[in-house]
């Protein structure tokens, strides 16, 4: 891996999910075609998905964004990342997360998650600012 290659971004969700969320962040920041792919796991098995992932990063670097930490997308991440020590995996991922990956690609990856980490923590907020600090859990 050279450090001096921009990462590329894969957003890995389900359904249209990944489709809407490059689109958002196409439509504001501009980016270039080449930042950030976008993947659903819509009608493929893990072993297919795993593959076409692989296909479409070959020996860039680079970090796999999926919508939930659990599930089919997650799974087929974590494959796809094994044996690669310069691909990383994003949870949960949100649009300022994306916003700020397209930005600060460049940065090596051992900067850049936990930049992406922190600038997806900060964005998700409550109104009233005073729930979001509650320590139980909220009955229903």
């Amino acid at each position: 891996m050279s450090e001096s290659q921009p990462v590329l971004g894969v957003v890995l969700a389900h359904g249209e999910m990944a489709r809407g969320l490059v689109d958002a962040v196409s439509r504001i920041a501009g980016m270039e075609r080449t930042a950030m792919v976008a993947v659903s796991n819509e009608g493929r098995s893990p072993e297919k998905l795993e593959e076409e992932i692989d296909g479409m990063i070959g020996d860039r670097p680079a970090v796999i964004f999926t919508d939930m930490h659990t599930g089919s997308c997650a799974l087929v991440a974590r494959l796809a990342c094994r044996e690669h020590r310069d691909r990383a995996i994003l949870f949960g991922t949100n649009l300022a997360m994306l916003l700020d990956f397209v930005f600060h690609r460049d940065l090596p990856l051992r900067e850049l998650v936990p930049r992406l980490l922190a600038k997806g923590r900060e964005s998700v907020r409550s109104l009233p600012e005073t729930v979001s600090h509650a320590d139980t859990p909220v009955s229903r």
